[in-house]
């Protein structure tokens, strides 16, 4: 690891400035000092999809990105998306298809999603099937993630 330095990036709409080890994976970043606790450390190789974020729109896995690749960037966590008061329309859509049991991969599912919606507004089944492949699941709650996803583009259609 190097030696820390200020490093500025936006997360969630706010301005922040950390003296960190720029080589530092984002997730421990956003979850040990930033407290933020929707993106989940699962296989910490960016293969599960449990600690997906958004980094200027697009779904990254933030346990194998450092820190400087977020720097001067836009990142989005599960928290960013909505309120319990008023969720992100996909957030709505999991909790009215019960798109959660364990809700472990719930983050990786929920944020790719949302990447998928803001640059396939209408996507086909394959197109979220695909999106959705190198997410895990380990509950077996795919049936009711695949609703959601289907709920959130009808929604949005509406």
């Amino acid at each position: 690891m190097g030696a820390a330095r200020d490093v500025s990036l936006e997360v969630n709409g706010r301005a922040v400035v950390l003296r960190l080890d720029p080589d530092a994976p984002l997730l421990m970043v956003l979850r040990n000092d930033l407290e933020l606790n929707g993106p989940k450390y699962g296989c910490g190789l960016g293969e599960c999809g449990a600690c997906t974020v958004l980094l200027d729109g697009r779904a990254v896995r933030s346990c194998v990105l450092p820190l400087s690749r977020a720097e001067g960037r836009r990142v989005v966590t599960l928290e960013g998306l909505g309120t319990v008061e008023a969720p992100h329309p996909v957030q709505a859509a999991f909790i009215a298809e019960q798109g959660a049991q364990c809700g472990y991969c719930l983050n990786g599912m929920i944020m790719t999603t949302v990447a998928l919606l803001a640059r396939r507004p209408d996507p086909s089944e394959a197109e979220i099937r695909d999106a959705l492949a190198h997410n895990l699941c380990r509950c077996g709650t795919h049936l009711e993630i695949l609703a959601s996803v289907r709920r959130a583009v009808a929604e949005r259609a509406a």
